[in-house]
Protein backbone atom coordinates (compact mmCIF):
# COMPACT_ATOMS: atom_id res chain seq x y z
CA UNK A 1 0.00 0.00 0.00
CA UNK A 2 1.17 4.02 -0.65
CA UNK A 3 1.64 6.02 2.15
CA UNK A 4 -0.79 9.16 1.50
CA UNK A 5 0.15 12.17 0.09
CA UNK A 6 -0.60 15.54 2.19
CA UNK A 7 -0.62 19.12 0.09
CA UNK A 8 -1.45 22.63 1.81
CA UNK A 9 -3.35 25.00 0.24
CA UNK A 10 -4.09 28.82 0.74
CA UNK A 11 -7.66 29.89 -0.31
CA UNK A 12 -10.02 32.51 1.32
CA UNK A 13 -13.04 31.05 2.92
CA UNK A 14 -16.34 30.39 1.35
CA UNK A 15 -19.45 28.54 2.98
CA UNK A 16 -19.98 26.68 -0.33
CA UNK A 17 -17.04 24.21 0.22
CA UNK A 18 -16.68 22.74 -3.44
CA UNK A 19 -16.12 26.57 -5.16
CA UNK A 20 -12.91 26.87 -2.76
CA UNK A 21 -10.19 26.93 -5.54
CA UNK A 22 -7.91 24.05 -4.59
CA UNK A 23 -10.63 22.05 -3.58
CA UNK A 24 -12.70 22.46 -7.04
CA UNK A 25 -9.73 21.27 -8.25
CA UNK A 26 -9.33 18.62 -6.47
CA UNK A 27 -13.27 17.61 -7.05
CA UNK A 28 -12.58 17.73 -10.43
CA UNK A 29 -9.80 14.97 -10.77
CA UNK A 30 -11.24 12.73 -8.28
CA UNK A 31 -14.87 12.64 -9.69
CA UNK A 32 -13.47 12.40 -13.34
CA UNK A 33 -15.35 9.83 -14.83
CA UNK A 34 -17.07 8.84 -11.96
CA UNK A 35 -20.48 8.17 -13.06
CA UNK A 36 -23.21 8.01 -9.75
CA UNK A 37 -21.65 10.39 -7.16
CA UNK A 38 -23.15 10.29 -3.60
CA UNK A 39 -23.61 14.04 -1.46
CA UNK A 40 -26.12 13.71 1.13
CA UNK A 41 -25.13 17.75 2.19
CA UNK A 42 -24.95 18.97 -1.58
CA UNK A 43 -26.48 22.37 -0.81
CA UNK A 44 -25.82 24.24 -4.01
CA UNK A 45 -23.64 22.28 -5.81
CA UNK A 46 -24.57 19.90 -8.79
CA UNK A 47 -21.69 17.76 -8.92
CA UNK A 48 -23.49 14.50 -7.10
CA UNK A 49 -25.87 12.44 -9.50
CA UNK A 50 -27.63 11.81 -6.10
CA UNK A 51 -27.35 15.14 -3.92
CA UNK A 52 -29.78 15.90 -0.40
CA UNK A 53 -30.21 19.19 1.07
CA UNK A 54 -32.66 19.96 3.98
CA UNK A 55 -33.06 23.25 2.21
CA UNK A 56 -36.14 23.13 -0.45
CA UNK A 57 -34.24 26.23 -2.12
CA UNK A 58 -31.78 23.57 -3.17
CA UNK A 59 -33.18 20.71 -3.27
CA UNK A 60 -36.55 19.47 -4.74
CA UNK A 61 -37.76 16.61 -2.10
CA UNK A 62 -35.19 17.70 1.07
CA UNK A 63 -34.40 15.16 3.63
CA UNK A 64 -32.58 14.04 6.34
CA UNK A 65 -29.25 13.03 5.13
CA UNK A 66 -29.84 9.37 6.64
CA UNK A 67 -33.32 9.20 5.51
CA UNK A 68 -31.69 9.68 2.02
CA UNK A 69 -29.04 7.66 1.93
CA UNK A 70 -31.47 4.79 3.31
CA UNK A 71 -33.70 5.93 0.25
CA UNK A 72 -30.69 5.42 -2.44
CA UNK A 73 -30.31 2.39 -0.61
CA UNK A 74 -34.00 0.57 -0.79
CA UNK A 75 -33.51 1.65 -4.74
CA UNK A 76 -30.41 -0.21 -5.22
CA UNK A 77 -28.47 2.38 -6.25
CA UNK A 78 -24.27 1.62 -6.10
CA UNK A 79 -22.22 4.83 -5.83
CA UNK A 80 -18.80 5.13 -7.71
CA UNK A 81 -17.94 8.60 -5.16
CA UNK A 82 -18.73 9.74 -2.22
CA UNK A 83 -18.78 13.45 -0.71
CA UNK A 84 -19.49 14.31 2.21
CA UNK A 85 -19.33 17.83 3.47
CA UNK A 86 -21.90 17.96 6.54
CA UNK A 87 -21.83 21.00 9.44
CA UNK A 88 -18.62 21.03 10.81
CA UNK A 89 -20.03 22.12 14.51
CA UNK A 90 -22.91 21.43 16.58
CA UNK A 91 -23.00 25.07 15.77
CA UNK A 92 -22.94 24.75 12.48
CA UNK A 93 -25.54 22.17 12.43
CA UNK A 94 -27.70 23.98 14.38
CA UNK A 95 -27.50 27.41 11.91
CA UNK A 96 -28.70 24.64 9.01
CA UNK A 97 -31.51 23.60 11.10
CA UNK A 98 -33.10 27.03 11.96
CA UNK A 99 -31.98 28.31 8.37
CA UNK A 100 -34.81 25.99 7.51
CA UNK A 101 -37.56 26.06 10.22
CA UNK A 102 -36.57 22.85 12.29
CA UNK A 103 -34.69 22.59 15.61
CA UNK A 104 -32.60 19.74 16.99
CA UNK A 105 -32.15 19.45 20.18
CA UNK A 106 -29.04 18.70 22.48
CA UNK A 107 -28.37 15.00 21.97
CA UNK A 108 -29.98 15.22 17.92
CA UNK A 109 -26.69 17.35 17.12
CA UNK A 110 -24.01 16.01 18.30
CA UNK A 111 -21.45 15.40 15.03
CA UNK A 112 -20.01 12.75 15.58
CA UNK A 113 -23.75 10.55 15.45
CA UNK A 114 -24.41 12.51 12.48
CA UNK A 115 -20.88 11.19 10.84
CA UNK A 116 -20.93 8.14 12.10
CA UNK A 117 -24.27 7.12 10.80
CA UNK A 118 -23.79 8.60 7.43
CA UNK A 119 -20.90 7.07 6.81
CA UNK A 120 -22.05 3.77 7.46
CA UNK A 121 -25.04 4.27 5.39
CA UNK A 122 -22.58 5.84 2.77
CA UNK A 123 -20.09 2.44 2.74
CA UNK A 124 -23.55 0.31 3.07
CA UNK A 125 -23.86 1.78 -0.58
CA UNK A 126 -20.10 2.27 -2.03
CA UNK A 127 -18.92 0.24 -4.88
CA UNK A 128 -15.62 -1.98 -4.72
CA UNK A 129 -13.26 0.96 -5.59
CA UNK A 130 -15.52 3.95 -4.68
CA UNK A 131 -13.84 7.12 -4.06
CA UNK A 132 -14.80 8.90 -1.04
CA UNK A 133 -14.10 12.64 -0.09
CA UNK A 134 -14.71 13.85 3.09
CA UNK A 135 -14.53 17.74 4.57
CA UNK A 136 -14.40 18.93 7.68
CA UNK A 137 -11.78 20.05 10.74
CA UNK A 138 -10.49 16.63 11.10
CA UNK A 139 -8.93 14.70 8.98
CA UNK A 140 -10.91 11.21 10.21
CA UNK A 141 -12.52 10.05 6.78
CA UNK A 142 -14.43 6.78 6.49
CA UNK A 143 -11.44 4.85 7.75
CA UNK A 144 -9.61 1.33 7.97
CA UNK A 145 -13.05 0.21 9.97
CA UNK A 146 -15.29 0.86 6.90
CA UNK A 147 -13.04 -0.87 4.63
CA UNK A 148 -11.01 2.42 2.71
CA UNK A 149 -7.57 3.54 3.03
CA UNK A 150 -6.43 6.56 3.11
CA UNK A 151 -4.79 8.36 -0.21
CA UNK A 152 -4.48 12.55 0.00
CA UNK A 153 -5.04 14.89 2.86
CA UNK A 154 -5.61 18.43 2.03
CA UNK A 155 -5.64 21.14 4.29
CA UNK A 156 -6.47 24.36 3.41
CA UNK A 157 -5.86 27.72 5.41
CA UNK A 158 -8.01 29.86 5.39
CA UNK A 159 -5.73 32.54 7.11
CA UNK A 160 -6.40 34.32 10.35
CA UNK A 161 -8.61 32.88 13.05
CA UNK A 162 -10.25 30.97 10.72
CA UNK A 163 -9.97 26.53 11.11
CA UNK A 164 -8.31 25.28 7.92
CA UNK A 165 -10.74 23.07 5.59
CA UNK A 166 -9.69 19.05 5.68
CA UNK A 167 -10.41 17.11 3.04
CA UNK A 168 -9.80 12.98 3.17
CA UNK A 169 -9.75 11.39 -0.16
CA UNK A 170 -9.95 7.30 -0.06
CA UNK A 171 -10.86 4.11 -1.85
CA UNK A 172 -12.79 1.69 -0.68
CA UNK A 173 -10.33 -1.52 -0.91
CA UNK A 174 -12.13 -4.31 1.45
CA UNK A 175 -15.26 -5.31 0.24
CA UNK A 176 -18.08 -4.21 2.60
CA UNK A 177 -21.65 -6.17 2.53
CA UNK A 178 -24.70 -4.19 1.98
CA UNK A 179 -26.15 -2.96 5.19
CA UNK A 180 -23.03 -2.15 7.04
CA UNK A 181 -25.49 -0.19 9.18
Amino acid sequence: MNEPRFFRHWCMPNANTFEIAPIAALLDRVLAGRSVVVDPFARGSKRATHGNDLNPEFCARPMEAQDFLRDLAARGVVADALLLDPPYSPRQMSEVYSSVGLSKGMAASQTARLYAECKGLMTAIAAPECVAVTFGWNSSGFGEGRGFALEEVHLVCHGGAHNDTIATVERKTIPTQRGFL
